[in-house]
């Protein structure tokens, strides 16, 4: 046997054994996960303790891998010993194939029973009556902004925001046919279609665009017409079995968008934390400094700030409520006086909830 031959042989027996410390570590980890189960009667699923666990290993992470592969993997482990107790029932804004499903799969991992229900309101629905133990739906759009209708909701809703999800979103050309030649229209979302205006303006610039409800249905409606086209996601091509013509052919390279994790409750703190509401002010010359002040006084740093019209509330046909991001979780001392400040300015607040900030 060459000198070669006999490395590979001695490296390989290393990777072996190696692989065997691994199962029998991850075996370990799954009977301590079991028995905390136990005590806490199934319930184990702690948003804040998940951020605390990814953001410690990504830390003392020595390389090669990159942070993302190591965050991705034990998302998994995570995912697979809290499914030892029983699965974890996640409702999300489908159909699946869509870039909801893949972020509820980034924030839960793969173990979870993943649901697609077809709107917004079903996804609520789903979560408010127990038929689902979270869910997952979009909130904005770096190139599009807001989704309206989740911030609707959030207003009149009792669920709570206990995570979000940052997700890099790459759009890419989608086909049966090997090519664009004889397109003859070509599907997706309307925002889609807006976030690739460019692109599609350069490059098809006579192919009808037809929206429809989501990426995964334009994903379906290609699989079925060799002559069409589709824009979606690459789990979409993946579910219908689609060429991918072009990749990444969204204009802003860094378009991302925002999804929230809903449930019954938000999430304790993490040390890393956000937390959300939305308040209307007073309709009087200095309301929105009025809303604002009691944050600067107290150090809260606030990272998003949006108005929008308070559709669903009482009274409210004319006015505005804003929508407010600030760092910190809400038991923290300087958020909860900035809060408590800031309901005796107001004509309305409610807390959306508090949780660990998402990784990008």
């Amino acid at each position: 046997m060459s000198d070669e031959h006999t490395e590979l042989a001695k490296l390989r027996d290393g990777i072996d054994r190696i692989d065997s410390d691994v199962l029998r570590l991850l075996s370990e980890r799954a009977q301590l996960a079991h028995r905390i189960g136990e005590i806490k009667h199934g319930n184990i699923y702690r948003p804040e303790r998940e951020a605390q666990v990814l953001r410690r290993i990504a830390d003392a992470n020595p390389g090669p891998l990159p942070e993302a592969a190591v965050r991705t993997i034990f998302r998994e482990v995570m995912s697979a010993c809290l499914a030892l107790e029983q699965p974890l029932k996640i409702a999300y804004f489908g159909p699946a194939g869509t870039f909801t499903e893949s972020a509820a799969k980034k924030h839960f991992g793969s173990a979870p029973a993943f649901t697609p229900w077809m709107t917004i309101d079903d996804v609520f629905r789903a979560v408010e009556s127990g038929n689902a133990d979270y869910g997952v739906v979009p909130v904005e759009n770096s190139t599009e902004g807001a989704v309206g209708r989740t911030l609707d909701l959030l207003l009149t809703s009792p669920l709570m925001i206990c995570g979000e999800v940052m997700l890099r979103v790459h759009q890419n050309l989608l086909s049966k046919a090997e090519t664009t030649a004889g397109a003859t229209k070509l599907y997706s979302h309307a925002q889609s279609l807006a976030q690739c205006h460019e692109w599609l303006n350069r490059n098809l610039p006579t192919v009808p665009r037809v929206p429809v409800a989501s990426n995964a249905e334009a994903a379906r409606l290609a699989g079925e017409d060799p002559t069409s086209c589709a824009i979606a996601g690459e789990a979409a091509a993946r579910l219908y079995e689609l060429n991918v013509l072009a990749p990444n052919i969204e204009d802003d390279p860094n378009n991302t968008t925002r999804f929230l994790v809903l449930a019954s409750h938000d999430a304790g703190p993490s040390g890393v934390d956000k937390t959300s509401f939305a308040c209307s002010a007073q309709n009087k010359p200095g309301a929105v400094h009025d809303l604002l002040s009691p944050l600067a006084a107290h150090g809260v740093s606030m990272s998003k700030f949006e108005s929008r019209p308070a559709r669903g509330l009482k009274g409210s046909q004319w006015e505005y409520v804003f929508f407010v991001d600030v760092e910190g979780h809400r038991q923290n001392a300087a958020v909860a006086a900035a809060l408590n400040d800031l309901r005796s300015r107001v004509g309305f607040l409610k807390e959306l909830g508090s949780y660990p900030r998402a990784n990008s």
